[in-house]
């Protein structure tokens, strides 16, 4: 029995559910087409027809014993298998990350090939993509002699990979996020894990100029974030300290709008509103054992509106419960979430219809 339940209205943003697609994982919009995966097969939809119908765009051959452990649910859980970040180019090059790979379609094709080896740390957490056809990742791995960390960039699609910058030894610890802004042109990188490793900074395209914008500090370290004209919104991830949402404007003046009761990894909008997601990643700080949705229609009153339990298997070995939030562009009414290691909708995608009234 699903356990998701609507608590509360936030403000006049409302949420009604539409309807779940089992064994799905949301991993990008691109206006009012959802991308989604069903272990290493991509899928996609046009959400606003009148009858929702995937098809499927492509697949990547992943070694022998992933196709194995990506048929079971715990063992895809276990071993991380499947998409886990997906890119569009202007071009319809698509760039997506797989367990210990960057991998490209190219526009036309039907099958992913391996365009980057990740050789430190699994996958990087985000793709980012800029209109004019650049991509970009930054390393994610454990890095407890606190290395240099790079960032990659694309300049063909895909296709090819070259560092674009570099982080310094003991300056950070990984890259959390990286994401594109359309209204100032630029990128916003996210950085981790303890300390002055905790960074937002700001920087062009071409990565010549990369400054802190904040810095320092558990309430920098960050991973979801939601840009808007007026600046962005971006939510903690820390076990150490109390998580909020933040508004960060384009001043450089950083505002608290929300309390949320554990981490946040992932932040998305739709066309009436911006949400957050928790994770249940219980510590001496943030007990909650449960997965929340924060939504707001104007950015300020960010109530919950749903939270599911975490199931009964170990976080250790099977996944902290989660509801992961498609990057891209959304241009519709309708909202994806999709959850993991909770009760009653592990590995489940549920769309819902929001309206502001």
């Amino acid at each position: 029995m699903a356990t998701q339940t609507t608590l509360v209205a936030a403000g006049v943003l409302k949420l009604e559910l539409a309807v779940t697609f089992p064994r799905m994982r949301a991993l990008a919009w691109n206006g009012e087409t959802l991308y989604a995966s069903r272990g290493y097969s991509l899928y996609s939809a046009r959400m606003t027809a009148a009858k929702i119908e995937w098809r499927l765009v492509a697949r990547y051959r992943p070694p022998w014993w992933r196709q194995l452990t990506s048929r079971q649910r715990l063992s895809l859980r276990l071993v991380r298998d499947g998409f886990h970040a997906l890119a569009i180019t202007p071009a319809g090059n698509m760039v997506a990350a797989v367990p210990g790979a960057i991998v490209t379609l190219r526009s036309g094709e039907t099958e992913f090939h391996i365009s980057h080896r990740v050789l430190r740390g699994t996958r990087p957490l985000h793709i980012a993509a800029t209109p004019d056809g650049g991509l970009f990742w930054g390393e994610y791995f454990d890095n407890s002699r606190r290395d240099e960390v790079h960032i990659y960039s694309s300049r063909d699609g895909g296709e090819s990979w070259d560092i674009a910058f570099t982080f310094d030894k003991r300056s950070i610890r990984h890259v959390h996020n990286i994401t594109y802004d359309k209204w100032a042109d630029c990128l916003w990188i996210f950085t981790g894990d303890d300390g002055g490793e905790c960074r937002i900074l700001r920087a062009s395209t071409d990565l010549t100029q990369v400054q802190d914008v904040v810095a320092g500090g558990q309430q920098a370290r960050a991973v979801a974030a939601v840009i808007e004209e007026e600046g962005l919104y971006f939510a903690s991830d820390t076990p150490f300290e109390q998580n909020f949402i933040y508004h960060l404007d384009r001043r450089g003046r950083v505002s608290r709008l929300a309390e949320i009761p554990g981490s946040s990894i992932h932040g998305c909008r739709n066309r009436d509103g911006t949400f957050f997601s928790t994770m249940a990643e219980p510590s001496q700080i943030n007990t909650s054992a449960a997965v929340n949705l924060f939504g707001s229609a104007d950015g300020e009153d960010r109530r919950q509106f749903v939270q599911w339990r975490k199931d009964f298997w170990p976080m250790k070995f099977f996944q902290y419960g989660n509801a992961q939030l498609p990057d891209g562009e959304n241009a519709t009414g309708l909202l994806a979430v999709s959850t993991v290691a909770v009760a009653g909708a592990d590995l489940q995608t549920s769309i819902w219809r929001t309206s502001v009234e």
